[in-house]
């Protein structure tokens, strides 16, 4: 009876150990949130890989996105999104279609465009994991637990350039093995966007099939 009182206490101790916050990691997750929220607005090229070696998949891709408050605008697979605070359209060119329906800002379980810098200020664990040094650029990596059981990521690697103490790469693990990383190549705070940068101009697709989803 001693035996198992104590096995079940170090694996309380233990459960209790792995779902606090790492202090180093908090603080650099807190540093990069203030960062990123003292922003206008953020211009941002990346490359998007989803790979699962099981399955020898293994896709590649460029993409952009502005942000400005709930704002976004994001150009991924030859699709745009366009999310202009009140209605989401995407335009897709291939199908000469635009579906067009509403988003809640507050949806915490959606990792929206305009979350994509700070959807880790609630919902995750923070540990400290590796540094990596590649080409003379150093990134401290926090590994996010997410606290929701049901959550669709086993674990998220957040990477912080050292320097600017900006997000330089995302990578998400699931459950079935696969793994999408999200590259930072090119980030740009407070840029001189117009507004028209998240409107949506009918006009301009005349022959395309508008699916109102809402």
């Amino acid at each position: 009876m001693k035996k198992i009182f104590f096995l079940i206490t170090i694996g309380l101790f233990q459960l209790i150990s792995y779902a606090q916050n790492d202090p180093k990691a908090e603080k650099l997750a807190e540093e990069v949130l203030r960062n990123v929220k003292s922003y206008d607005n953020i211009s941002v090229e990346f490359t998007y890989v989803l790979e699962n070696i099981a399955e020898n998949i293994k896709e590649q891709t460029r993409g952009e996105v502005f942000v400005s408050g709930d704002k976004y605008r994001l150009n991924l697979m030859g699709n745009t999104q366009i999310y202009d605070g009140k209605k989401l359209y995407t335009v897709i060119p291939g199908d000469e279609e635009i579906n067009i329906s509403t988003v809640d800002p507050g949806d915490d379980k959606t990792i929206t465009p305009s979350k994509m810098l700070t959807f880790f200020e609630d919902g995750y664990i923070y540990k400290w994991d590796i540094e990596q040094k590649t080409g003379g650029k150093t990134t401290q990596y926090i590994k996010l637990l997410p606290i929701d059981s049901d959550a669709e990521y086993e674990n998220i690697l957040l990477g912080v350039d050292n320097i600017t103490k900006n997000i330089s790469n995302l990578i998400y693990t699931m459950d079935n093995g696969t793994r999408t990383e999200i590259k930072i190549t090119n980030f740009k705070p407070n840029q001189p966007l117009s507004e028209n940068v998240f409107k949506f101009d009918k006009s301009k697709y005349p022959d395309y099939y508008i699916n109102e989803l809402d």
